[in-house]
């Protein structure tokens, strides 16, 4: 008999699937690593258990422990289904510009969530980051996770998602799109490519209102690049320990109203029902066209399923309240 012996044993192996109508401009083929089929719905599975295992194996995290993240949802969801396995309680802490439905979700999965306003600096008391490590401090057997600057969260992509992109691939990938948050998935799967082909280029999928860009372009942290912005999961207003700089080749940024209508796109055109940063890589995609060639191979990774925006991308009266229509010609 073929089964898994828990929820944890499906993460992983996720599919390599064709764009065709939404990227009809690019010449090259376009595969998306279509990382909704992890049973959490997200690529932020892989990084949950490979964190938490690794802190079981070191002792930071302790039998019955409370596990401590700051999340934008995925990574939360993917600590919630391996702290229920391994009897863990957690925590989120959120930022208010969450989507409803992963604070639900999360909810759902045994999760206590606690919202903090988004517009706010990363070190005032009432941001994410301190709410997240000052509850670490005060909460007995804690462990704070701190996936921007864990290095399991690369180790996590080095070690399965980049191997599985090689493989399905057949070696023949010449460019990897991703949308960068903590800098995880980018760079390992980024440094895994470049040691079996130096030649693949490597491209994150940056926000109006984040760093990344010009900090990679300039080595300028500048903070007036930083403001609020609507994007979910990619872009950030620090510099995360797991963003390896030296493996990217460059940055593309995408507005949140191209973001959210191409994440509409994907699921009109293709039948997708994928999340807000995999609207914003495919626009990155077509905004980069020029850099593709026939008979290159161009892998996109899509993060999350489209279930998480559905009171927000997937919602006609919050994309017009937002001015997210398209303009027509």
């Amino acid at each position: 008999m073929n089964y898994a012996k828990n929820i944890l044993e499906t993460i992983g192996n996720t599919p390599l699937v064709k764009l065709n109508k939404i990227v009809e401009e690019i010449d090259a083929l376009v595969l998306a690593k279509v990382e909704t089929f992890n049973p959490g719905n997200s690529v932020k599975d892989r990084m949950a258990l490979k964190m938490i295992e690794d802190a079981e194996a070191d002792g930071r995290l302790k039998p019955g422990g409370t596990i401590i993240e700051g999340t934008s949802g995925n990574t939360g969801m993917g600590l919630a289904i391996a702290a229920i396995i391994k009897g863990y309680k957690l925590i989120c802490v959120m930022a208010d510009k969450q989507s409803k439905e992963k604070v639900d979700i999360l909810r759902a999965v045994g999760a206590e969530v606690v919202v903090c306003p988004t517009a706010v600096e990363p070190e005032d008391p009432r941001s994410y980051y301190s709410v997240s490590k000052r509850l670490a401090e005060e909460t007995p057997n804690a462990w704070y996770v701190n996936q921007y600057d864990n290095p399991s969260n690369a180790k996590a992509h080095y070690e399965s998602t980049g191997p599985e992109i090689w493989k399905q691939t057949e070696g023949k990938i010449t460019h990897f799109v991703v949308g960068v948050g903590t800098g995880g998935t980018i760079s390992g799967v980024g440094k895994y490519l470049k040691e079996q082909n130096p030649n693949i280029k490597v491209w994150g999928i940056d926000t109006y209102g984040s760093v990344f860009k010009k900090y990679h372009e300039t080595g300028i942290f500048d903070e007036n690049e930083i403001y609020p912005y609507i994007t979910e999961g990619i872009g950030e207003d620090i510099l995360p320990k797991n963003v390896d700089f030296s493996i990217i080749d460059g940055f593309v940024k995408v507005t949140d109203k191209d973001a959210a209508i191409y994440t509409q796109k994907l699921a009109l055109e293709e039948g997708i029902f994928v999340g807000n940063s995999a609207g914003a890589a495919t626009k990155g995609l077509l905004q980069m066209k020029d850099q593709f060639k026939k008979d290159d191979v161009v892998v996109v990774l899509f993060h999350d399923h489209g279930s998480r925006y559905v009171g927000k991308m997937f919602n006609p009266e919050w994309m017009g309240e937002h001015g997210f229509v398209e303009d027509k010609e």
